[in-house]
């Protein structure tokens, strides 16, 4: 019954066929539909349309078992594959296991070096050189000075040009009085004597900071300006609850100086982002890391890198281009390696413990300067509280004044110089300019990096800079050291 029904149509279709003297038949096709061809060429196109399904058939078929197709090496730059976790991983392998040789060998060729207690006793010996507490404590001077001034001058008392003589004086006794004392005292040991330079140029950067602020504070107030932009930190919209927000010159107090001069930034403002707490499991964990890399500063430096620098003292001498080249690629590792675990027990361990304690806000003391492709990039983004202080304090005002970005980029890099070379020269008691020169060279530097070299070229010449021009800064610092301070004998026994 079924099937009888199922060719009435084509029996309907055959008599109309016969009526209008032409012949169709049905064609049944791959996917079981049918499909009515008319005759007598219908038959050549059913087999033409059978072909067809049976070239498809055999193209799907062929598609399935093809193994080929357009596509790029994943070494090449024009793949889109970005995974390289596996390679990274095999080098930090690799790096381990190097530095494990070479550790090693330093241990079969000079033994166990480490001595915390000579470290101790470095600074216990002498109270002058414990690390300069005296220049620590008299710091505090300059800055009641500074709160003083303030407040004469939001008074009225005294005028604002009185007041910018007295901030030049005190600003530049604040660089030249522990310069002075250092230099003056042999008993203060070089690395208190860095330390206590080091207070004190945070100190005179820091000041300079607040002095400023406070004077744009006034400036607002005398011309009665409705708001004032947020780069001059004295927001017209309060960021904090009423009761907590300060405005000048309520700021002017002891409190607020002292919360200043130890929170972890160089630029004042009025009001500090500020946390609603403290997190006493992150505190724990940024005291153990301070502590833990602080021992392993130490060690490193006694085992590692103290060998490697006396062994250099004699090629330096008798200027063997090529024992100095070997001795520099030796000390460049450690020295490298040191310079790392500084980086992040300062930027990341200590100022973090800094501001927890004292529930400051913003945290990016550094951004991804490892990713580096241009010299400039670096050095706007490894230290971030003297890169805002050059920016805010020093680079806009020179550009306000009708300087060129490029001077103004220069007179940046000079500032940098001369506060590298400060920061040991003195300490050392010597003058040699390495620090400095060495500062000054990045201005062409980048220059050629950023002219000619970009993309990954760029960021392995930004870590050779880093991983070898130190060195060679430390050798020449330490060599000059140990021949002014050394007699010639001792010099030619290293």
């Amino acid at each position: 019954m079924n099937d009888r029904d199922d060719f009435r149509p084509l029996t309907r279709s055959r008599r109309r066929a016969t009526i209008t003297n032409a012949k169709t038949e049905t064609l049944k096709l791959g996917n079981g539909a049918t499909s009515e061809v008319k005759s007598p060429s219908g038959k050549q196109e059913a087999r033409n349309l059978q072909l067809k399904v049976d070239n498809k058939r055999k193209c799907d078929r062929y598609d399935q078992m093809s193994c080929h197709k357009m596509q790029e090496s994943m070494l090449s730059s024009a793949s889109s594959f970005t995974n390289y976790r596996g390679i990274l991983n095999w080098c930090v392998v690799m790096l381990v296991l190097s530095n494990a040789r070479l550790f090693l060998e330093n241990l079969l060729r000079y033994g166990i070096l480490v001595d915390p207690i000579q470290v101790v006793s470095l600074f216990l010996k002498d109270p002058y050189s414990w690390p300069a507490a005296c220049l620590v404590i008299v710091s505090n001077v300059f800055i009641l000075v500074a709160l003083y001034t303030e407040r004469k001058l939001a008074m009225g008392s005294i005028s604002e040009k009185l007041g910018l003589m007295i901030y030049i004086f005190n600003l530049t006794v604040i660089l030249c009085f522990p310069m002075m004392v250092i230099l003056k005292l042999p008993s203060i040991t070089p690395i208190g004597g860095a330390f206590s330079l080091g207070i004190y140029t945070i100190l005179f950067l820091k000041l300079y900071s607040y002095k400023d602020v406070n004077r744009w504070c006034r400036e607002r107030m005398q011309v009665k300006a409705r708001s004032l932009s947020r780069s001059l930190s004295c927001p017209s919209t309060p960021s904090m609850p009423s009761n907590m927000h300060v405005s000048y010159p309520g700021n002017l107090s002891l409190r607020d100086i002292y919360y200043f001069v130890f929170a972890p930034t160089l630029c004042y403002e009025l009001n500090f982002p500020r946390c609603e707490s403290i997190r006493m499991g992150f505190l724990l964990r940024r005291l153990f890391e301070m502590l833990l890399l602080t021992q392993l500063l130490v060690g490193l430096t006694q085992q590692w890198m103290v060998p490697i620098i006396q062994s250099s003292m004699k090629p330096l001498q008798e200027m063997n281009y090529t024992k100095m080249t070997e001795r520099l690629l030796r000390l460049a590792v450690p020295n490298h390696l040191l310079w790392l675990i500084f980086f992040y027990s300062f930027f990341h361990s200590s100022m973090n413990f800094v501001a927890e304690l004292l529930r400051f806000g913003d945290r990016e003391f550094y951004r991804d300067w490892w990713n580096s492709e241009t010299i400039t990039y670096f050095w706007q983004n490894w230290n971030i509280p003297v890169h805002k202080w050059c920016l805010r304090h020093f680079y806009k005002p020179l550009l306000r004044r009708g300087a060129g970005k490029l001077l103004g980029q220069s007179a940046v890099f000079f500032a940098s110089a001369f506060f590298h070379e400060y920061l040991v020269s003195v300490p050392l008691r010597m003058f040699r300019l390495w620090a400095f020169m060495g500062m000054m060279a990045q201005i062409p530097l980048a220059w050629f990096v950023g002219r000619f070299l970009r993309g990954n070229y760029g960021n392995a010449v930004v870590w050779l800079s880093l991983i070898i021009g130190q060195p060679i800064a430390v050798l020449m610092y330490v060599h000059d050291y140990y021949v002014t301070h050394n007699s010639p004998a001792d010099a030619e026994a290293l």
